[in-house]
């Protein structure tokens, strides 16, 4: 799965380890691979992206950020039991663009995209207008990981001097220095350009490292391979919460009241469906299969994937929760925007660092989840 941090310009393991104990790892890399599926996945739930967003006033243009996985489960669920028309609006839901999803909602080809937090402080620092409206993710499900077969990593220190299977984004850079540095290392690593897949490329020895979401790739590595030794960052010294990952819209779009109740209608509609597929998570991943029939998604990944996020609480404020709340932890939020302003990560428009550190509060917005 991307960890959106594309920037402007995100044998098996015997048991997937939990948030608690701290042990799995995101991909950065997985754009590429949206890139080259874009076309195949263009039957997911959609006819494919027009150069224009759809705006009657009961319609929403929604794309995607990467292949359809269960962070979109939500998504599928409303559509699938109606929940969308009960709502009174017309979802069309969009691959993922070649250009990014931000990029995307910024230009008008969608509505509303799914992005994250940290994502809309690098490009809103560009001179870009975005805010997410709806989260999902209340904590981190990003890993950095090498192959288990890699005996000489035991701990980020580690990583220094090896190579780290990323598209080097400045975000990237910081997290992964910070967690060598903590584990007694220099933080000096060298970068190679993942492939469409990015077991792919730690296999074939071109990299060393990489980024992966527990809730997919950590499944996907449990079920299918091959095994990945993992760590999580904030147990190396990087704060708060990188993954506020949900809605993300253009605010000028917002403006017009028309699209705010679209919208509106559009957020709680979605909620539903992610609070019925918390609640029915062996139903909710099959549905996210039928939906999705050119992604060719297999079922147990999508099943053991729902079960994980129930169980570990990655949705909600903790485990076992059958309704989320939509919200952000704005002193997560800050906290990690912080981290990155501090390690040099923002510039504006002119390729100048920022004067100040985003601010989530700006970023966000709670109207639409109330």
């Amino acid at each position: 799965m991307r960890i959106p941090s594309k920037a402007p310009t995100s044998a098996a393991q015997p048991s997937i380890p939990s948030r608690r104990k701290n042990r799995w790892l995101p991909t950065i890399t997985a754009a590429i691979s949206a890139a080259a599926l874009t076309l195949g996945l263009s039957a997911c739930g959609s006819n494919g992206a027009t150069s224009e967003a759809r705006s009657n006033d009961d319609s929403i243009s929604f794309m995607l950020d990467w292949t359809p996985n269960t962070n979109h489960v939500g998504i599928y669920v409303a559509q699938e039991l109606g929940y969308f028309k009960d709502a009174g609006v017309s979802v069309k839901i969009l691959p993922t663009a070649q250009a990014g999803t931000e990029t995307s909602v910024e230009n008008g080809v969608a509505n509303v995209g799914f992005s994250k937090l940290s994502n809309l402080a690098a490009f809103n620092a560009k001179g870009s207008d975005l805010k997410l409206v709806f989260n999902l993710g209340q904590h981190s499900i990003a890993r950095w990981c090498s192959l288990a077969s890699r005996t000489d990593i035991k701990t980020p220190k580690d990583f220094d001097g090896k190579t780290f299977v990323s598209f080097g984004s400045a975000e990237q850079t910081a997290v992964v220095k910070t967690m060598i540095r903590n584990a007694g290392g220099q933080g000096d690593f060298k970068r190679a350009t993942s492939g469409t897949n990015t077991f792919a490329t730690l296999t074939s020895g071109k990299g060393d490292f990489a980024g992966f979401y527990v809730t997919w790739e950590g499944v996907q590595s449990e079920l299918k391979g091959p095994k990945l030794n993992c760590f999580t960052q904030s147990d190396w010294g990087v704060p708060g919460n990188p993954d506020q990952t949900g809605f993300a819209v253009k605010s000028s779009w917002i403006k017009d009241e028309a699209h705010r109740k679209a919208l509106s209608k559009f957020v709680q509609a979605s909620k539903r469906g992610y609070d019925w597929a918390l609640a029915h998570p062996d139903k909710a991943a099959d549905i996210l299969v039928k939906q999705t029939p050119t992604a060719h998604i297999d079922p147990q990944q999508a099943r053991t994937s729902m079960k994980d996020i129930v169980r570990e609480g990655y949705w909600t404020s903790r485990p076992g929760q059958t309704s989320l709340s939509g919200a952000i932890n704005i002193d997560d939020a800050q906290t990690y925007l912080d981290f990155q302003y501090q390690a040099h990560s923002y510039q504006d428009g002119k390729g100048q660092p920022l004067k100040q550190a985003p601010q989530a509060k700006d970023l966000w917005t709670d109207e639409y989840v109330k």
